[in-house]
């Protein structure tokens, strides 16, 4: 079978046992540096990926895709704007909010809120907030009974429970006989959810909006905006844009992305910061090959000065040492994705398993809202991983060839 001169030598090169191991070593050492960055690099970065779609999953399971609002914070019409949008494709639900701040009172305990009203009949449209209540019901936010439901770590620090009345102060000011004093009314607590998410847990209370609007004297059935869900989030951006064309002066229309922006970029630039520093382990692995290959290149001076008096060119002696390093590399990062795939698909039954043999925790439920190691593997990220090691490989080979393709025979068997 026909075969390269420089592809065969270099194969027989890294197959054939040399007299040197130390070589030997700094070569296998070279190859496992590139397996483990690249099983790094897999691994941490799927992990990362799971955080965000996890923390991504909790924060929109209780915010709306599109929000919809006008800036006089007093919006009487929308039914007909909102049963418009219902017949939009790719629109799964439409439900209206009124969004105000209060403080809650209890007995001697103080706590500042977020109010969100909404309507409970539509509300499930846009958001899961029904499917994490943990004690309670969320259908008895009746319009004009007052009622509530609120975050258990808000609960918690007011020690509340049940059918608890606690007083509700906003900051809008009502003129009494003794002076202005702000406007207060009582709450009777008909629910606690729990999300996983200290925004939500520890500072927002929800209530039928009609009664919100009477506390903070809105016009009865008016609203700030409409919350809208689609069956995609990640089309919300292009769906905002081309609804805020459409919507009439004084209105305008806002995506999921804008409202967390801050939030996600902090994610992409600590993915982005880690994705370099473990990079740096493929590149030290990479410097190994460098030392391997001058190793060898000096080894086989005798070797190399015989090719070229037998004819052959700089460029073949430069592709056969940079066919070996290249192996090197090409095995390394193999192995490197073998292991890092093996962990990203199985971390989730690993860190448990190894939790229970150490008798430890890694991320305590007290502590972190998300108590397990979840796990998102992306094939791109796996294409860009593997392409970058290959490439690291590929540059560490070009000094020690070209310096294999400088050697002067005569000076090479000189001493031979």
């Amino acid at each position: 079978m026909f075969k390269p001169l420089a592809f065969y030598i270099g194969l027989r090169y890294t197959r054939a046992k040399r007299r040197n191991h130390f070589i030997s070593f700094i070569s296998s050492s070279s190859m496992l540096g590139i397996a483990l960055g690249v099983t790094a690099l897999i691994t941490v970065l799927s992990v990362m990926n799971g955080f965000e779609k996890e923390l991504r999953h909790r924060m929109l399971g209780m915010s709306s895709h599109v929000v919809v609002n006008t800036s006089s914070n007093s919006w009487s019409n929308w039914q007909d704007l909102a049963k418009e949008l219902r017949n939009k494709p790719r629109v799964l639900g439409v439900a209206p909010f009124i969004q105000g701040q209060a403080m809650l009172t209890y007995n001697k305990n103080v706590k500042g809120s977020f109010l969100q009203g909404i309507d409970p009949e539509l509300e499930p449209q846009v958001s899961q907030v029904k499917d994490k209540i943990v004690a309670g019901s969320f259908d008895k936010l009746e319009s004009g009974k007052f009622n509530l439901v609120l975050g258990s770590e808000l609960a918690r620090s007011l020690g509340v429970w049940l059918g608890d009345r606690i007083t509700l102060v906003v900051p809008h000011a009502s003129v009494t006989p003794v002076g202005i004093l702000p406007r207060m009314k009582r709450f009777t607590i008909t629910g606690i959810f729990t999300v996983g998410m200290h925004e939500f847990d520890s500072g927002l209370v929800l209530l039928h909006y009609h009664d919100v609007a009477k506390l903070l004297r809105m016009p009865v059935g008016s609203v700030n905006g409409l919350n809208i869900k689609l069956d995609d989030m990640f089309i919300a951006r292009k769906f905002s844009r081309e609804l805020k064309q459409t919507l009439p002066i004084g209105y305008s229309s806002y995506d999921w992305t804008y409202r967390h922006k801050n939030f996600f970029e902090a994610i992409k630039m600590e993915k982005t910061v880690m994705f370099v520093i473990l990079t740096l382990i493929v590149a030290v692995a990479a410097f190994n090959i460098v030392s391997t290959l001058v190793m060898v290149v000096t080894d086989k001076q005798a070797d190399i000065a015989i090719l070229q008096t037998l004819g052959a060119t700089p460029r073949t002696i430069m592709n056969i040492f940079i066919v070996q390093g290249a192996l090197i590399g090409i095995f390394g990062t193999l192995l490197g994705l073998a292991g890092g795939i093996g962990l990203a698909l199985n971390i989730e039954t690993i860190i448990p398993a190894i939790e229970q043999i150490f008798g430890v925790q890694f991320l305590s439920s007290d502590i972190y809202y998300i108590s397990e190691l979840p796990s998102d593997l992306r094939w791109l990220d796996v294409y860009k991983i593997g392409a970058l090691s290959l490439l690291i490989s590929l540059l560490a080979t070009i000094y020690p060839a070209l310096r294999a393709s400088k050697t002067q025979p005569a000076e090479a068997l000189r001493y031979e």
